[in-house]
């Protein structure tokens, strides 16, 4: 029992470092994603009801000169802006609230400013989650540098997809699917989301150039962080012959141009993903939900402020993009009724509106519940 007892003190303070990290990662990222619906909304002359951090009941708050109840919330999982109009956080419009307005709450209603201040809005959110990522890399890049290996082949595993291919120690990567790769990174970003998938792989050896076809494998591999992920490989190791690393330092505009590349990249990837998952070609276990989250967070914080302002850049990238899904009550969801309405030249009638967001809402929640569940059992 004494034993017992030492070891929850001894992991208390790991416990309450990780939920610190934890709120502390959340609270940026969903307070980045709301101050985008809510600059671009008062930009749009959208008057504003309610800008709240979490859900449920109200802890704290305030009024400010315009008349927005400005809150923190009890579950502290996420938040929304309210505007004039809204039927609650979703931003569905409310008939009734609607018929109630003043003369003067319509000039600034949501649902009655035109379409394009209601997409601008809304795509704020995402916008200003991918503009995050951005300045994190580009304040990365510019103090730190990018560190960068040339993509050689310093040697090739037994047994391995590369030795079965004939890829050889010297060999050096040119192109990969036709795309041209100048660093062993670009290699690795490629393969590791294409496993059972053949890639081919343009080499050069002994001055010649050489066409390859290799299938990666999926393995189970430790990231920075210490979580064990499952990633295509094919069996190289890049660390010799010209393949340590060096660092590339960057002026700022340079380490800008790389800020966004690098979020592009992580864009593009995570679509890439979510393709290959939904046809089952991904392990379940790669998503996350809270529960993972937290435990990054806390292995971050305990590496230091810069992997935890770096887990809020990968994070943020994250939100925003399944934000754009188009699926009700997220924002893509919203963007594609506005895109209709564009281009129909009237709203999407109420009735259909109201079945979508239902359907739309009971998807989210599953997909919530299959996270947290892989979280907490499967994986």
């Amino acid at each position: 029992m004494a034993e017992l007892f030492s070891g929850a003190l001894a992991a208390a303070p790991s416990l309450g470092l990780t939920l610190l990290a934890f709120l502390f990662v959340l609270l940026v990222v969903v307070f980045v994603h709301e101050m985008g619906h809510y600059l671009v909304g008062r930009w749009c002359g959208i008057g504003v009801k309610t800008f709240s951090i979490g859900f449920g009941r109200e802890l704290a708050g305030f009024n400010d000169r315009h008349g927005t109840r400005w809150k923190l919330s009890a579950i502290p999982l996420g938040g929304y802006v309210q505007f004039v109009g809204d039927a609650g956080a979703t931003s569905e419009p409310d008939a009734e609230e609607m018929e109630k307005l003043t003369e003067a709450e319509r000039k600034v209603a949501f649902h009655l400013a035109p379409v394009w201040k209601r997409a601008a809005t809304v795509f704020a959110g995402p916008l200003f989650n991918f503009l995050l990522t951005i300045a994190v890399f580009t304040v990365m890049f510019s103090i730190y540098g990018r560190f960068v290996s040339d993509p050689m082949v310093a040697s090739v595993r037994d047994g391995s997809p590369a030795q079965a291919a004939g890829l050889m120690p010297g060999d050096r990567f040119l192109s990969v699917d036709g795309n041209k790769v100048e660093t062993f990174g670009d290699v690795q970003g490629y393969v590791s989301a294409r496993a059972g998938e053949p890639i081919v792989f343009v080499i050069l050896r002994d001055g010649k150039e050489i066409s390859l076809i290799v299938t990666p494998r999926l393995e189970e591999q430790k990231d920075a962080l210490g979580n064990v992920i499952k990633l295509g490989l094919i069996g190289v190791v890049n660390d010799e012959k010209g393949g340590k690393p060096r660092v590339i330092e960057l002026n700022p505009a340079q380490a800008l141009v790389e800020g966004v590349s690098e979020t592009w990249s992580i864009i593009a990837r995570t679509g890439f993903f979510l393709k290959r998952f939904v046809v089952g070609r991904e392990d379940k276990c790669q998503l996350g939900g809270p529960v993972k989250i937290a435990g990054m967070a806390g292995k971050a914080a305990e590496k230091g402020f810069d992997w935890l302002i770096q887990l809020i850049a990968l994070l943020s990238v994250g939100i925003g993009f399944l934000n754009l899904l188009p699926i009700p009550p997220l924002d893509g969801g919203h963007l594609l009724f506005y895109g209709i309405e564009a281009i129909a030249r009237r709203p999407v009638s109420a009735r259909i509106m109201d079945y979508v967001y239902r359907t739309g809402f009971v998807l989210v929640l599953a997909f919530m519940g299959f996270v947290l569940w892989n979280d907490l059992f499967a994986c």
